[in-house]
Parts: structure tokens; C-alpha cells; sequence
């Protein structure tokens, strides 16, 4: 027994091996000499640490113990789609890695510097935010108009809210991921609508893909536009059989050769049918992601070149932009998208044809940065706005000639809400921290999206559990 206490205790001190090799040496020498124990458990014992002795012998331990349950593990597990492969490969590892080394160092946390914004960002908060704030009423927004009032509209657009990852050099704005995100969480608190809208273009879209993947061709003739908002940009990723598994997409392309603008070309021809994509019934400029077929080699001598994103004019024949969707009963502009024989040239690409295929990487690599951004701020904003309504409400409705917000019950969930909001305000900025950085975490913004989504329906749960009826 006590020969197994020091094993399980050296175990779970993580003592280096070497150093717990010379100590149950000691243990058991000790044991020999005064336990008086028979020669078979003697022998048994002596036999078990000679085994475990071996193991300090490296490339023997691997050779022998390592390779051997390696492979077979690696029968047992299911074959990494490409899917899979490429998101687990994406973005960079931050902070995040010491967690999982089970033995983090958290003066590197501690020792961040913590994110500011620059006097234009905050500027930007204080004045055009709040004024935006101001003018958008959800209930018409909701109730009457199904959209966003023509002012609401032509202020966003004045302002440059559809601008704000954009460079400066093209007309933006340049904020930086901590202002974008303060910004988003402001605008949900008072309108889910107006929010998801803005969230949209300075997120995952044909301006951030342009940034980071396009030519400068590409840059000079798309980036100005849509800086000024006098292009309406939407991404369409989800399609009606593949959703995630972006590999499952049936959208696809064919280079071949075709008329383009009166005079025949080497393009491809589109076919997709999308749905779910935000601002693509008022889009001007559509990025579609898609699998590229080059059946005659025109291009290279590959018959299949895997997911590619490219960028077009909603205007051209053959793209149907169809019937909105109503999310939730939020009217933020969703809809599907579809394209039958829609003729493009190659320089249609993000990065031209080079980038042929490469476009699940693209979008990988950028989701680690997008998603950390727009819906864990959007969660934030409205968690704050129901912590305010509900707070308020629990104050001045009264049972029993008392507020509610004096009834335990009541208390205790709306403690449970500001508690939920402060972890999620908290996260969202220490993640921003990391962006502002450079760096692009895949797993800490994965991990962010899901719990503030999650933290931000269990807020939302508790605000209409006080509100009772009036939260119907």
C-alpha cells in the first residue's frame, strides 16, 4: 500500500519522471529492508519498478510503448475530414495553449496589456454610436417597417458604421477589434436589428476577405465602394444541404469559356442555391463560396479544385436574390441567394486564380478572428439591455405591497443575470486583448461565441421568467 501511495502521489504531482524513478527506488529499498514482506510480493514489486526503470530509457519507450498504442489509436479514431483538418489547423495559438498544458503560467494572462480604444474610437462611441442609438426604435423597426427606417439607413451609410474594419487608406474607418466589439454591444443593447446588420460587413465578409486574400486590383476596385456603403456586401457560405461541413457544399463552378461583356473569355460558370445570408436581399456585391471543377484543364491539370470564394455583382444575369427570411421575428435583412449559369471571369477569385481552392483556408483562418467579434458582442449588448429593463421592472412592480426584486426567488436570478453579463463583458474584452494583438485564436473565440450565445439565452430566460406576462 504503501508502495502504490507514493506511485499514485508522484502521479499527481507531476514529478518528473527521473526524479520519481529515484524515489520509488528509495521507497522500495526502505520497503525491502523493513517490511518484512514475503520474497514473492518482494519479487513482484522489484519486478514492476524494473519495468517502470525502462521507462526512462526515451527511445526505447517509444519504440516499444508509444508507437504501439499510437497506432493503435489511430485505428480506433475516425479519419480528420478536410473540414475538420483545416479548422483545427486554423488561426494561431494564443494564451489558450497554457491552459491545456494542464499547468498554465497566469502571470502571462495577468501580464497583458489591457486593450484601449484610440481617442477616434472612443469619438466614434460617444457620437455617432449613441446617436445611431437614438434614431433606431426597434418597435417600428420590428412591427411596422420589417426593416430599418430610409434615416436610419442614410445615417449608417454617412457615418461609415458598414466601414469599420475597413482600412483608412480605402476609406475606412481601421477600428480596431475592441472598437468594433464595444461598438456592436452598444448598438444591440437598443437594436438586435441595426446591430446584426453592422456586424455583418465588419466581420466574416468580401471586406475582410479582400483585406487579408485579395489583389490589389481587386482592393482598389471593391474596398472604396463598399467603404462608403455604396456597395451592400454579403457572404453566402451556407447552403441548403451543407451547413458547417462546408465541404458537403453542392454549389458549384466550371471554368470554361464564355462571353463576358461582348468579348469571349476563359470564366466559370456558377451554380449555387443559398439561404440564411444576411444583407443579401439588399447586397450589391456577393462573395460565394463554391466547389471548382476545371474538367478541360484550362487552368491547371487538376480536375477538381475544393472550395473557392469569389466576388461579383448581384446585377449579373442569372443571380435571383429571393424571398426574405424573418429570423426570430428580427427583421434584419436575410434571404436566400441563387445562380443558375452565371458566367464570370477568373479575376472574379478572391486573389485570383492563384487562390483557386483555397478558399476553406480563407475562411477558416479568418472565422477565428470574425466570430470572436460580432455575435459574443451582440450577446453582450443584449444581456446588458435586459439586466437594465429587468432590474428596473423588478423594482417597480409590487406583489404582495412589496417590489418584486425583494422576493428571493427574483434576487437570486437577478443576480444570476448580471453575473452571467460581467463573465461575458469580461471575456469578450480579454479575447479583443488578443486581437488587438495580431493574433487570430481559433479556439478562445470558439470557445467565446458558444458561451456568450449560451450565457446571453440563459439571461434572457431569466429576464422573461421576471417579467412574467409582460415578458410575452
Amino acid at each position: 500500500m504503501v508502495f502504490l501511495g507514493a506511485c499514485f502521489a508522484l502521479i499527481y504531482n507531476r514529478v518528473e519522471l527521473r526524479l520519481s524513478t529515484a524515489i520509488l527506488g528509495a521507497v522500495l529499498v526502505a520497503f525491502t529492508s523493513f517490511s518484512g514482506a514475503g520474497l514473492f510480493w518482494l519479487f513482484i514489486l522489484w519486478v514492476l519498478f524494473a519495468g517502470f526503470a525502462l521507462l526512462n530509457v526515451e527511445a526505447l519507450r517509444r519504440e516499444r510503448i508509444s508507437a504501439p498504442i499510437l497506432d493503435v489509436l489511430k485505428k480506433l479514431l475516425p479519419r480528420l475530414s478536410d473540414t475538420e483538418r483545416a479548422a483545427l489547423e486554423a488561426g494561431s495559438v494564443w494564451w489558450e495553449g497554457e491552459l491545456f498544458s494542464g499547468m498554465p503560467d497566469w502571470r502571462q494572462l495577468t501580464g497583458l496589456p489591457a486593450p484601449k480604444l484610440t481617442e477616434a474610437e472612443q469619438a466614434f462611441l460617444s457620437g455617432p454610436t449613441e446617436e445611431l442609438c437614438s434614431l433606431a426604435e426597434e418597435w417600428p423597426i420590428t412591427h411596422d417597417l420589417q426593416d430599418l427606417p430610409e434615416p436610419v439607413w442614410e445615417y449608417i451609410r454617412e457615418k461609415g458604421f458598414f466601414s469599420l474594419i475597413i482600412p483608412e487608406e480605402y476609406g475606412g474607418k481601421g477600428f480596431s477589434p475592441l472598437a468594433i466589439s464595444m461598438i456592436l454591444a452598444k448598438l444591440a443593447s437598443r437594436s438586435g436589428t441595426a446591430s446584426t446588420m453592422i456586424g455583418v460587413p465588419n466581420s466574416l465578409g468580401p471586406g475582410e476577405l479582400l483585406l487579408h486574400y485579395g489583389t490589389e486590383e481587386q482592393k482598389q476596385r471593391w474596398l472604396p465602394g463598399l467603404a462608403s456603403a455604396e456597395e451592400i456586401p454579403c457572404f453566402a457560405l451556407t447552403s441548403i444541404h451543407a451547413g458547417s461541413d462546408a465541404t458537403g457544399l453542392i454549389d458549384s463552378g466550371v471554368v470554361c469559356k464564355g462571353e463576358f461583356d461582348g468579348e469571349e473569355i476563359v470564366g466559370i460558370r456558377l451554380n449555387w442555391d443559398k439561404r440564411y445570408i444576411t444583407l443579401a436581399p439588399v447586397a450589391t456585391v456577393l462573395g460565394l463560396a463554391f466547389k471548382l471543377y476545371d474538367p478541360d484543364h484550362l487552368i491547371g491539370d487538376r480536375d477538381e479544385y475544393g472550395i473557392t470564394a469569389a466576388l461579383k455583382p448581384t446585377e449579373l444575369p442569372g443571380v435571383e436574390i429571393g424571398n426574405r427570411h424573418l429570423p426570430i421575428g428580427i427583421p434584419f435583412q436575410n434571404g436566400p441567394t441563387r445562380g443558375k449559369d452565371v458566367f464570370v471571369p477568373l479575376d472574379c477569385i478572391i486573389g485570383g486564380k492563384e487562390m483557386a481552392g483555397e478558399g476553406w483556408r480563407m475562411l477558416v483562418e479568418l472565422l477565428s478572428a470574425g466570430r470572436g467579434i460580432v455575435l459574443p458582442s451582440n450577446a453582450v449588448g443584449g444581456a446588458m439591455a435586459a439586466v437594465h429593463a429587468t432590474g428596473a421592472y423588478a423594482r417597480i412592480r409590487r406583489q404582495f405591497k412589496v417590489p418584486i426584486s425583494e422576493f428571493h426567488g427574483i434576487g437570486e436570478a437577478l443576480a444570476r443575470m448580471t453575473g452571467y453579463t460581467y463573465i461575458m463583458t469580461a471575456a469578450s474584452r480579454v479575447t479583443c486583448a488578443a486581437l488587438n494583438e495580431g493574433e487570430k485564436p481559433a479556439v478562445p473565440t470558439a470557445i467565446l461565441k458558444y458561451h456568450n450565445t449560451e450565457m446571453s439565452r440563459r439571461v434572457a430566460n431569466d429576464a422573461m421568467d421576471i417579467h412574467g406576462g409582460k415578458g410575452v
